[in-house]
């Protein structure tokens, strides 16, 4: 299914660059990357994925927002993984120098669609995980916007991994009930 080892490898370098960071829920980040990863595992598992293409998934979901959210540069992932990691996390990365997130989603969608359907699924998975309760303080008008991201990435993508993708569509519809 997957190889035990280069998931730890992965795993314990993701953990050490994030540190004490929390999610929104005030939960160790690495519970997010784990469950980004969980959802690879079981695509890759019902998708009959070669070991190759999931090893390369997992990889990069545990990986995906380091670049983004740690002092860990796209050298350090080189070195360590290798250049195909360092390029996946690289297009899982928000451009923060475009202005909007509007602007910044359309370039990391632009990016990805070059990427394999393996990089594609981590995106997927990513906003499967992050489509739970929101926080408090987001209002109706942030919600709903939230939804639509998640729509438009799932109309980009949903032809990388048909259970992701239903997974999602999924979770988009179950959304509906956290805006008023």
């Amino acid at each position: 299914m997957f190889t035990q080892e280069k998931y730890l490898k992965a795993l314990n370098f993701a953990a050490q660059a994030h540190g004490e960071q929390k999610t929104p829920k005030g939960v160790p980040y690495i519970t997010h990357l784990v469950s980004v990863a969980m959802e690879i595992i079981h695509a890759c598992e019902q998708s009959e994925l070669k070991l190759e293409q999931t090893d390369f998934a997992i990889t990069v979901s545990l990986l995906h927002d380091t670049l983004e959210d740690t002092d860990v540069t796209y050298d350090d992932i080189y070195k360590e993984f290798g250049p195909e990691v360092a390029e996946a996390v690289d297009a899982l990365t928000k451009d923060e120098t475009l202005e909007s997130k509007k602007e910044q989603m359309a370039s990391s969608i632009n990016k990805l669609m070059s990427q394999p359907y393996e990089i594609q699924m981590v995106k997927l998975a990513d906003r499967i995980s992050n489509m739970q309760k929101p926080p408090e303080s987001w209002d109706s008008l942030k919600k709903l916007s939230y939804q639509k991201e998640a729509k438009f990435i799932l109309s980009c993508l949903k032809n990388c991994n048909i259970h992701l993708s239903k997974r999602l569509e999924d979770k988009i519809n179950e959304y509906t009930t956290y805006i008023n």
